[in-house]
């Protein structure tokens, strides 16, 4: 049925991805992995970094994380291929920096599963304590496995059903702001969430862009669909782009007008850092009433579970391609020829996926710990990509475009350098654990592609 050649898997029954995802199934997961309103969580910490200008860090990190989207696109248009970073970077820089590339945003797509079925977990347990947190957390990825292994044309619905419902609560946020102020007024005067509270510091906004550019990660997700996706290898790009686009708006939105109705000045935030992760919820509260509180606590609850879908989508396909180049055990590339899914990479994902999120479930600071390991993987990832698109298109001699093909991977790298930096040290200790994994793992496969080429020789 399968054999090697030069390290590649070959079969001559080899069932491929099914192509069922069109360019709003595409933004439709980009979204629900990001989440509408994933700056709620961080707003007070933005706000007491920036001054007061929440809603300009949000505009000036959307302009930033747009570098990582254009070369995104380049390359996906380029390499329309499952396995996203591994892939490009296999095209680009060759298969061992591929491997790598691939290794190192494995460690971001099986963490994020994990935070994101636990913070289900918290948000099921505030509503209904009863529940325990370990409980509800393990119903999320046992819902995700069976959507995912179901196959994606009905998670991409179920999915999109979900979305609708975060943006109508995120417009019920709105519009009930919207109300209050042209009732009340503003708590802090009307540009201040663009030019800051008391004044406009530079440095504050680059110092909180560098915190905000985090609630992207994960729109880089609709790469790993390229071999589902209906239409041109362009469309996986565009998809990419309207993602990014629409994310920004909707997060400018809520943190202009949370920054207009939030009482307490940002200063009062710095000075108090617990106070920081519940500010816009306290706002909530304070501002317009608890009833919106209670919908988004419910929305909390619900909505990590379809971030956790495509997460765990995302690293399925990924083990797909790297299995199918030969960089991973075979059987992670097999393909349900019933439903046209990578099973066995779902369920291998899944399991790694249930063992952190309850055990970090167990732990008192098991969400904390959690949202501390899922930057640097991505982030890494996004160097061999930027690194990729210098090297298939320019070393490659693909394009006229040089000096484009430059400057924006260059200023990509010098975005996400400073903000890789910045990591919390159990974050990059644990990366550098993983990467020493991954060096061990590349020298066994390397030996063993040299023994079957000794072989058939």
């Amino acid at each position: 049925m399968f054999r090697y050649q030069t390290g590649v898997i070959v079969s001559s029954t080899e069932v491929g991805l099914k192509r069922s995802l069109s360019l709003r199934d595409l933004i439709t997961y980009g979204l629900l992995f990001i989440g509408p309103t994933a700056p709620m969580g961080v707003y007070g910490v933005l706000d007491a970094k920036s001054g007061g200008a929440v809603a300009l860090v949000f505009v000036v990190a959307t302009v930033a994380m747009g570098f990582t989207a254009w070369s995104y696109a380049r390359m996906a248009e380029a390499v329309p291929k499952a396995g996203s970073v591994f892939a490009y970077a296999s095209a680009g820089l060759g298969r061992g920096p591929g491997f790598f590339a691939g290794w190192m945003i494995a460690l971001d797509y099986l963490f994020i599963p994990s935070m994101a079925a636990l913070f289900t977990g918290v948000a099921t347990n505030a509503l209904v304590p009863a529940i325990p947190v370990w409980l509800a957390t393990g119903v999320a990825v046992v819902v995700i496995t069976g959507l995912n292994l179901a196959g994606v044309r009905l998670a991409a619905v179920v999915g999109m059903v979900m979305l609708v419902i975060e943006i109508v609560v995120l417009a019920l946020f709105m519009i009930a702001a919207i109300v209050v102020l042209a009732h009340d007024g503003p708590d802090r005067p009307w540009l201040s969430p663009l030019i800051g509270f008391d004044g406009f510091s530079a440095a504050a906004v680059v110092g909180a862009v560098s915190v905000a550019v985090l609630s992207f990660l994960g729109f880089d997700a609709i790469a790993s669909f390229a071999e589902e996706n209906t239409g041109s290898p362009r469309q996986v790009g565009r998809a990419l782009l309207v993602c990014l686009t629409l994310a920004g708006a909707l997060f400018v939105a809520q943190t202009y007008l949370g920054g207009l109705l939030t009482k307490v000045t940002p200063e009062q935030l710095a000075a108090h850092p617990a106070d920081q992760g519940a500010a816009f919820y306290t706002m909530l509260h304070d501002a317009i009433g608890g009833w919106l509180g209670t919908i988004v606590t419910a929305m909390k609850a619900v909505g990590p579970v379809f971030s956790a879908l495509v997460a765990q989508a995302a690293v399925s396909r990924l083990m797909y391609g790297m299995a199918r180049d030969g960089q991973l055990p075979r059987a992670l590339g097999r393909v349900s020829p019933r439903t046209r899914t990578p099973g066995v990479a779902v369920l291998v994902s899944a399991v790694v996926t249930m063992l952190i999120a309850v055990v970090a479930a167990l732990r008192p600071d098991g969400l904390d710990v959690l949202s501390s390991l899922v930057t640097v993987g991505a982030l890494t990832g996004f160097l061999f990509l930027h690194a990729s698109v210098v090297g298939y298109f320019v070393v490659g001699g693909r394009t006229e475009r040089t000096a484009l093909h430059v400057v924006v991977p260059v200023v990509g790298v010098a975005i996400i350098v400073p903000v890789l930096v910045l990591a919390s040290p159990l974050a990059l200790a644990v990366a550098g654990v993983w990467l020493v994994v991954g060096i061990a793992a590349f020298a066994v496969r390397v030996a063993h592609d040299r023994r079957t080429v000794t072989v058939s020789q």
